[in-house]
């Protein structure tokens, strides 16, 4: 009986996410209060019943229950219990069940941590995650659902989880990379609840703006450990590899990046108010777009889940009804919101916008790359390929114009600022970029023209910070004094600054001295790598708790020491 109790408790997630839809969105239209209130009940109720059925498709995994499809095909009885717990999400019905439960559970939070929003607001927030909620409960319903039996017979036996996610990657990434993707759901709510009540102001921003940042944190971690994971388990090596599906994550991720920057020029001087809006659109939107192109089989990938045309319908007709009415309430709205607040072109709020146009552009440009094949297909001019040889030449550059904004980004003033304070640190930053540009490559014995460009362009970055403390600094206190009254946001910039200092020359060095053979050894053999050498001393049989499998040692050399 448990399948039949979880599969109800998921129609009854998806009967309490339509009255969050519909009870709330209509008090806050009739300006009835009691109404109002019921949103943050129902999203707790909803949540509820959601992780019920998230239990019950964990307990059949973990018991074995070989009479449910997705637990046969999935899973094992020799299967470790921390496989089985993670082999719930790794196949399709399972991830969009866990994909409904980060969903409710961000409409939770959103409920219990946002008391003090103004009702209506919080109605109307609530009802678009309901709105939202709607549409991926019933997706998991009528397309994909987890419960669903083998009938009449049952399987003795499951088929095993597929040996690639057998591996702690699988318990962390996706749901990582889930908060991330459904995070931006919060942003676009309250940019659609600000939209519907003409209320574009830095209230909002302020409100929106740590979900939007909470949501970005959780899904650059995500992009971390799924990159840790492919290059240990699958080999993949280099620094991006431009995998369909790994692109559908990293679009969110640009336009997730400008949010977060356009959030805070909007909450703290009340401009860019109209881009903002369009920019959580645009993030969310490209979420679910992420969440057609794994789910729909439309492009080749190992990240795809299913190759389903109903299920990719089903999502495609969903995102043109996110996108299409949030672009259409855009379109009625945003023209009566004005910014009497003006900025000189020498000001933070000018290279924040720069900031946004690369961004965006770089987002499109990996948009037209990744759906380029479909679209040639589509209209039968045959199979195409684009591959890392483009995406390499459009983002690189465009990542490398972000660099002279972001060494003086952090010590601009707001709304202007003059030349001459530029002068002096501009002139100390350059002369000391270029001196460790030199000196750093020739002290690492490794003097290349890339690496020194790297160099440059990282300490730059470095210097931008350090002079911005410095200038906080003035001629009192101490060095730890100002770096004690910093903010918590200020400190999120310098930690996502020092990482872009830091993927600068990762890159470089990855693509310079990166080194790959494809060669067959027997036994004995050695290859050598530079100054390092590999020698195959053979091969064994190794037994797992369900598993054979030929274990190969090597033992590795560094100028003939071994290491």
């Amino acid at each position: 009986m448990i399948p039949e109790y979880g599969l109800f408790a998921l129609i009854m997630t998806f009967v309490t996410a339509i009255a969050l839809t519909v009870v709330p969105m209509w008090g806050s239209w009739r300006g009835h209060s009691a109404t109002m209130s019921s949103a943050r009940p129902l999203a707790i109720v909803m949540f509820a019943f959601c992780l019920l059925s998230f239990l019950c498709l964990t307990y059949l995994f973990l018991t074995d229950d070989f009479s449910v499809v997705v637990v046969a095909s999935n899973s094992n009885s020799l299967l470790p219990d921390f496989y089985k717990f993670s082999a719930v999400w790794g196949n399709h019905e399972g991830s969009m069940l866990l994909w409904v439960l980060v969903l409710a559970g961000w409409t939770l939070a959103v409920a219990i941590f946002s008391a003090d929003l103004p009702k209506i607001l919080l109605a109307r927030v609530l009802s678009i995650m309901g709105i939202i909620s709607v549409g991926f409960v019933g997706f998991s319903l009528l397309t994909s659902n987890p419960f669903a039996r083998h009938l009449p017979s049952t399987p003795m036996d499951g088929s095993d989880l597929n040996p690639l996610l057998q591996d702690p990657g699988l318990i962390i990434h996706p749901p990582l990379l889930y908060m991330g993707y459904v995070g931006f759901s919060v942003a676009f709510a309250f940019a659609i609840a600000a939209l519907m009540g003409g209320r574009l102001d830095a209230a909002w921003a302020r409100w929106s703006r740590p979900w939007t940042n909470v949501a970005w944190g959780f899904l650059t971690l995500g992009i971390m450990l799924g990159s840790w994971w492919a290059y240990y388990e699958l080999g993949w090596g280099g620094w991006w590899f431009w995998d369909p599906v790994e692109n559908a994550s990293f679009m969110p991720w640009l336009a997730g990046t400008a949010l977060v920057h356009s959030l805070a020029v909007t909450e703290k001087r009340g401009v860019f108010k109209s881009w903002t809006v369009l920019l959580a659109i645009a993030t969310f939107s490209l979420s679910l777009l992420g969440a057609f192109l794994v789910r729909s089989g439309v492009l080749t990938s190992v990240h795809a889940f299913a190759t389903d045309p109903e299920r990719g319908l089903y999502i495609l007709v969903f995102l043109l009804i996110v996108v299409g009415g949030s672009l259409l309430l855009f379109a009625l709205r945003a023209p009566a919101v004005n910014s009497e607040i003006r900025y000189s072109w020498l000001s933070r709020e000018t290279l924040l916008l720069f900031n946004n146009v690369v961004f965006l552009v770089a987002t499109l440009t990996i948009l037209f790359g990744t759906l380029f094949p479909l679209l040639m297909d589509a209209l039968g001019q045959g199979k195409y390929s684009v591959g890392p040889p483009y995406f390499n030449a459009v983002f690189i550059p465009l990542m490398a114009l972000l660099v002279p904004a972001m060494g003086i980004g952090p010590f601009t003033r707001w709304r202007a600022d003059s030349g001459a304070r530029w002068t002096r640190p501009l002139m100390y930053s350059a002369v000391v970029s270029l001196l460790m540009a030199l000196i750093l490559p020739l002290l690492g014995g490794a003097m290349n023209v890339w690496v020194s460009l790297a160099v440059l362009l990282a300490v730059w970055i470095v210097l931008g910070l350090v002079t911005d403390i410095a200038i906080k600094r003035g001629n009192s206190g101490t060095w730890l004094s100002v770096l004690r009254r910093q903010t918590p946001s200020y400190w999120g910039m310098v930690i996502a600054h020092l990482g872009f200092a830091m993927t600068i020359i990762s890159v470089v060095v990855v693509t310079q001295w990166n080194m790959e053979k494809d060669l067959r050894m027997v036994p004995g053999d050695t290859v050598t790598f530079g100054d390092y050498q590999f020698q195959f001393e053979g091969v064994e049989k190794v037994r797992g708790s369900n598993y054979d499998a030929d274990e190969a040692t090597f033992s590795a050399f560094y100028q003939s020491r071994l290491i």
